[in-house]
């Protein structure tokens, strides 16, 4: 069973008094964030930024935070902002300057890699169309004497969407960008509105099969290696040991290639990618549409299971009903119903795209109805309570739900599962009852009001610090009763 923070009356106070919040006019103040343990408190550690959306630590109080929007990467030190570097984005829907992170040995080689969408226009733009094909990309710059200096390209992904009878649109690129504990940099990238392999469709978007409409083949060539985490040496090769490496090199050309760098496939969308501290273990959040939202502990080769499959595979059916509901949407893409989900968890499995070392396996966390989880990291740090320390934390990618919820989540004690003290999630399942709902996820409750949290990280001083995009701040969390500055 899981340690327990207790259910305090504050706590449920926090639950019942959500729909009241949401309901607010929008003239009406937002409330400041707040978490439910009374010991613990939240403080503005930075504010006026333009959509941070994520941080790198390096040294107290001093840090760089990037700006989604602006394309700026900004040192806040001490209180004061300067920036650092400027690029030319493209931040069109959920594209834009997306994550960040410091070399392991940044210390002696002050290496930093940035995941960001370039402009066509040579000036930041928010056109949808204005992005070339491959726009998304990885490119690794030197810390110089207190600037960002471009220094060599990692990877390029699709970033541009629009096919025959498809809307125009610049989600699911993913974009979040970590170092792992075995000095790999991992990216994950969201399918960008691809139906191909690495959405579990064999033979294209179709039912019947027929070729992608645009460009011609559903294998992961350049322009449709997506719904992946990839994991790269630093100079942007792929490690020997990765799980499809020999695979790719037998099959060889573009297509081997890429999936010599390929770590997981099968993943619709993600703002959280996170190294549990303790096992080195990786850990991710997926975004469903209306349903099944995810958090899966990745290991080498895992098939998260999209299109076919979100949430657990003996909930397909129900992933159908909800999909296929008249109150929601279809999946996003046209070109592949939400009809065409099987009926049977056994179909569903037999008709995922297994390359050889690959395998499904359910999520250690899913949601009936899609909550719309953000970034997620874990507190590597004893600073805020024993009770707390190596414990996961999810932010929300949406003010909607507790005007940006905060969740935490307790590993069991060998670090593979979740563990909770509700007998609701023994089934690892929260069956919430719509959208934005936390029905039997209340427990896993820490804070709310954090708006769009899309960067968790533990600081130098062992505080956590939580990145909204939609406040513009970062915030702090820490101990009332620790002297700080």
């Amino acid at each position: 069973m899981g340690r327990g923070m207790g259910w305090t009356r504050r706590a449920l106070a926090l639950v019942a008094a959500a729909p009241l919040a949401l309901a607010g006019t929008a003239a009406a103040q937002a409330p400041p964030p707040e978490v439910v343990d009374e010991d613990l408190a939240v403080r503005t550690a930075a504010a006026g930024l333009t959509q941070p959306i994520s941080i790198a630590f390096l040294g107290n109080d001093d840090f760089l935070v990037v700006e989604k929007a602006s394309g700026q990467v900004k040192r806040v030190r001490h209180g004061n902002v300067s920036v650092v570097l400027d690029l030319n984005v493209n931040s069109s829907s959920e594209r834009g300057l997306l994550s960040i992170a410091l070399h392991p040995k940044f210390k002696k080689n002050g290496w930093i890699y940035l995941f960001w969408s370039e402009s066509r226009t040579g000036a930041d733009s928010t056109a949808g169309d204005a992005v070339r094909l491959m726009a998304n990309r990885i490119d690794r710059f030197e810390w110089d004497d207190g600037q960002l200096e471009f220094d060599k390209p990692i990877m390029k992904f699709r970033a541009f969407q629009q096919d025959a009878g498809q809307p125009l649109r610049g989600n699911h690129n993913g974009g979040v960008i970590r170092f792992g504990h075995d000095g790999k940099l991992y990216a994950i990238v969201g399918d960008t509105g691809r139906r191909g392999q690495t959405q579990n469709l064999v033979d294209g978007p179709f039912t019947p099969p027929a070729p992608d409409d645009q460009f011609g083949g559903p294998e992961p060539d350049d322009l449709h290696l997506t719904g992946v985490i990839v994991r790269l040496d630093d100079d942007g090769g792929a490690p020997r040991d990765n799980p499809f490496y020999r695979t790719g090199r037998t099959m060889g050309g573009e297509v081997g290639a890429n999936l010599q760098r390929v770590f997981a496939y099968g993943i619709r969308n993600s703002f959280g990618l996170s190294f549990d501290p303790r096992s080195g273990d990786l850990w991710e959040q997926e975004n469903g549409d209306d349903s099944f939202s995810e958090l899966n502990r990745v290991t080498p080769g895992m098939n998260s299971g999209w299109v076919q499959i979100m949430g657990p595979a003996s909930r397909v059916a129900e992933f159908k009903a909800i999909e296929t509901s008249p109150a929601f949407n279809g999946l996003q893409q046209i070109r592949w119903a939400p009809t065409n989900i099987a009926d049977t968890p056994e179909q569903a499995l037999s008709r995922l795209f297994q390359l050889p070392g690959s395998h499904f396996s359910d999520p250690e966390l899913s949601w009936k109805f899609e909550v719309g989880p953000g970034g997620i990291g874990f507190l590597d740090s004893d600073d805020l309570g024993r009770e707390y320390e190596d414990d996961l934390f999810m932010g929300g990618s949406t003010a909607r739900l507790q005007g940006g919820h905060l969740f935490r989540i307790e590993l069991s004690r060998n670090r593979r599962e979740v563990d909770t003290d509700d007998p609701r999630l023994d089934d690892k399942v929260a069956d919430n009852v719509d959208k934005w709902e936390i029905t039997e996820s209340e427990t896993l409750l820490f804070g709310r009001n954090f708006g769009t949290g899309t960067d968790i990280q533990t600081g130098p001083d062992g505080d956590l610090y939580v990145v909204s995009t939609s406040l513009g701040s970062v915030f702090e969390i820490y101990k009332e009763d620790r002297k700080h500055r």
